[in-house]
């Protein structure tokens, strides 16, 4: 797209606002790395902060310009589809700072990553609570004010309304306080002065490997809130350094790497008017998780406890007024482990819940009932199961009394859809449409649902629809269909075991001359799915460049990847590396015997994260690779946090052989190709000893290699100046490595 001054250039981002359509059919900007990580991309910068009123009668969101500079807050009427702004630009510019302005690396990555939320309904939807960098407002919808409803120099953050209304919960120095919508001076429920001692606060490992949001709930009736207390005083530091002042300063982080103690958690509740917490035991054995928790009804608890090597999950109900406590169900996988999520459900009749399980080797849902009047009386009665077949269950997106509507990857793995299944297990029906991937986000009422569609060649298309098939569109990304994108190839292969391994393939236009070089695009890990039909955003549009410059861009999901069963997931349990990159080698070896062109001499292989730990990998384990690119990778997996690790790879005292073999650490003498290793310094996540240990082994083994890092960024290495740079070597790298 050509320059628009700059003056010329605010007023259109002001104008497409009411409309928040994208300049679909404007000149498009040519495919570059500088316009690829440019402010809103190619495709634009889609809403935000989206959330349902509670009423189920709104669909709000945040939608920014590709700046962040001028945004609003919005919604869109579910029984009409009219779009119509809740909260102006000026009044939003104070309550809901753009959160990719946050100076600090680590706190925007935390808000960003883990999607913590800019606001929160009432529970009456005539109201708003803001964060606004850690003072909250109040902003009635009725009349447009806002005011300011926390003042104290110390932040608050995680605010919850009560049920009825009348008062707010929130954070504040590690406690949990409350406070009433009427008055501006918060009462503190806890008062632990320990900052080992975590009160209703999530902890760094439970939010990045449990995926917990939040850890305390107020009861149906507002008397009394829920709470995990979590005690960090035996958990391991980690030191982060930033660098840039002339004296560096140095934060400690609380992490617990695998074999590490982690923080003891119990549960407690203690009434919204104060006093002492009453503290629930739940008798299980051992070091355990409690990682998902809340009301049955006011008076009576569900928990989740999870052992520490994760093959057993148990469901308790909780009297928290005698303190007894039921075990109603347990979930096990003693040849795997099982997976944390958020598909346990409380229906609306109040004595059934969903569950997920993967017992018959894939996940699907499986409805139970209880006795409502006395939950603790007996075991959970098993009434069906839902829905069956050789597909996964990906996530419950909502339900009522008549049916459960949900993601799965139904069909094709490689794609994912909404469908709905009625609760006595008749009528299960695809709702998603066209062919390619769905996120959804149902209404409270389960009656109107947002569509978040993509497929490989189209960026994200949002639409509002009803559960009976009307569909209105929200927001649509800026088009692409100037830029000459190349479609994937897409393959299969068989692994030793006779598993599916699914592909793709993308070449360059037949008009390239000569043989071409090949670069293997690799993740391969439990975490993620790389082969889908879906848009890839950044790391696509980077890899069509690379495409468009003459190269191949290979990618193949091993055995050991999500969303493909349990057989399928579970085949790498206790070893790293070994059956990953077989499966890699045996695609990349059915592409260049099926497709002579390719140059089986000149290939290479990049990835981020575990990506970049099978990089390096596969450069210190076979000769196939002359050069490759390792960002952010984990070296040792000892060097990992507890729950991610031992999830897959058991404890290190268990399984040492397994450790040490997929330790690349170890093995760096037998590095074969060029390699360009990359990582930022304040990597919270994947910390930046990782690299330095790898740099050590290098050395001394007298391998060469390149290093980059980056200092103060975080795992994600964000921003446009250090994106760019960093995707810049990464093309002169192979550019010069593999031509």
């Amino acid at each position: 797209m050509r320059q628009i001054p700059r003056t010329l250039f605010l007023i259109l981002c002001i104008a497409i606002l009411p409309g928040f359509a994208q300049t679909s059919n404007s000149t498009q900007q040519p495919l570059t790395i500088d316009s690829i990580f440019a402010e809103g991309g190619i495709t634009g910068r889609p809403p935000e902060a989206v959330q349902w009123s509670p009423d189920s009668t709104k669909l709000a969101f945040v939608q920014r310009d590709d700046s962040g500079e001028h945004g609003q807050l919005w919604y869109v009427d579910a029984a009409t589809g009219e779009k119509k702004v809740l909260v102006s630009e000026s009044r939003l510019t104070a309550l809901a700072p753009d959160a990719t302005k946050i100076k600090d690396e680590r706190e925007k990555e935390r808000v960003t990553r883990y999607h913590v939320a800019a606001y929160v309904w009432s529970p009456d939807s005539k109201y708003l609570l803001f964060d606004s960098n850690g003072q909250l407002w109040l902003y009635s919808l009725e009349n447009g004010i806002a005011v300011q409803f926390t003042s104290s120099p110390d932040l608050s953050s995680d605010p919850k309304f009560a049920p009825d209304g009348d008062h707010v919960a929130y954070l504040r120095k590690h406690n949990l306080y409350v406070q009433s919508i009427n008055v501006q001076n918060g009462k503190a429920l806890t008062d632990d002065n320990d900052e080992n001692i975590l009160n209703g606060e999530v902890d760094w490992v439970y939010a990045e490997e449990l995926n917990v949001r939040g850890n305390y709930f107020w009861s149906p009736d507002s008397k009394e809130i829920a709470f995990l207390q979590m005690n960090e005083k035996q958990v391991p530091t980690y030191p982060i350094v930033d660098w840039l002042p002339t004296h560096p300063k140095v934060d400690m982080e609380k992490y617990p790497k695998a074999g590490d103690p982690n923080p003891v958690v119990r549960l407690g509740v203690i009434s919204a008017k104060g006093g002492k917490p009453k503290w629930i035991y739940l008798p299980s054995e051992g070091d355990t998780y409690i990682p998902r928790f809340g009301w049955v009804r006011a008076g009576i608890l569900w928990a989740e406890v999870l052992n520490r090597a994760q093959d057993q999950l148990d469901l308790y109900f909780v009297d928290v007024k005698s303190g007894q406590s039921r075990k109603v169900l347990t979930e096990s996988s003693p040849d795997g482990w099982v997976d944390v999520n958020d598909m346990f459900r409380l229906l609306k009749s109040g004595d059934r819940f969903l569950w997920p399980s993967w017992r018959d080797g894939h996940t699907h849902l499986y409805l139970y009932s209880f006795n409502l009047r006395s939950p603790l009386d007996a075991d959970a009665k098993l009434e069906r199961q839902l829905e069956k077949g050789d597909y996964e269950v990906l996530s419950v997106e909502g339900a009522d009394e008549n049916a459960v509507y949900f993601t799965a990857n139904q069909g094709d793995p490689r794609r994912q859809n909404v469908f709905s299944v009625k609760l006595d297990g008749s009528a299960f029906q695809r709702l998603s449409q066209p062919d390619g991937f769905h996120h959804a986000t149902f209404s409270e009422d389960a009656k109107h649902w947002l569509d978040r569609y993509s497929n490989a060649m189209t960026p994200p298309q949002w639409s509002l629809c009803a559960t009976t098939g009307t569909c209105s569109k929200v927001w649509d990304s800026r088009s692409v269909t100037d830029l000459g994108l190349i479609p994937p190839k897409y393959l299969e292969f068989k692994a030793d075991d006779g598993s599916t391994l699914y592909a793709q393939l993308f070449l360059p236009p037949n008009s390239t001359p000569g043989k071409i070089p090949v670069i293997v695009h690799v993740y391969g890990g439990p975490a993620a799915q790389l082969v889908t039909d879906s848009w890839e955003g950044t790391t696509g549009l980077f890899h069509q460049l690379l495409v468009k410059k003459g190269f191949a861009v290979f990618t193949l999901d091993n055995r050991g990847t999500p969303n493909r069963g349990r057989a399928f997931s579970t085949s790498i349990r206790h070893q790293y590396g070994a059956i990953e990159l077989k499966d890699q080698l045996a695609g990349l070896n059915g592409i260049l015997s099926e497709y002579p062109q390719l140059d089986k001499e000149h290939v290479g292989i990049w990835g981020w994260s575990g990506g970049g730990s099978l990089t390096l990998y596969a450069m210190t384990h076979s000769e196939a690779f002359k050069g490759g690119v390792s960002v952010a990778p984990v070296t040792d997996q000892r060097d990992y946090d507890t729950i991610y690790t031992e999830r897959y790879m058991g404890l290190p005292k268990d399984n040492l052989k397994g450790y040490d073999e997929g330790a690349v650490t170890k093995t760096a003498a037998q590095l074969h190709g060029s390699l360009l290793l990359a990582h930022g310094t304040s990597d919270d996540n994947v910390h930046f000893q990782n690299s330095v240990q790898m740099v050590d082994a290098l050395i001394k083994a007298d391998k060469q290699f390149r290093l980059m890092i980056y200092p103060n960024k975080t795992h994600g290495i964000a921003g446009k100046a250090a994106r760019t740079q960093l995707f810049q070597m990464i093309e002169e790298h192979f550019e010069r490595e593999l031509k």
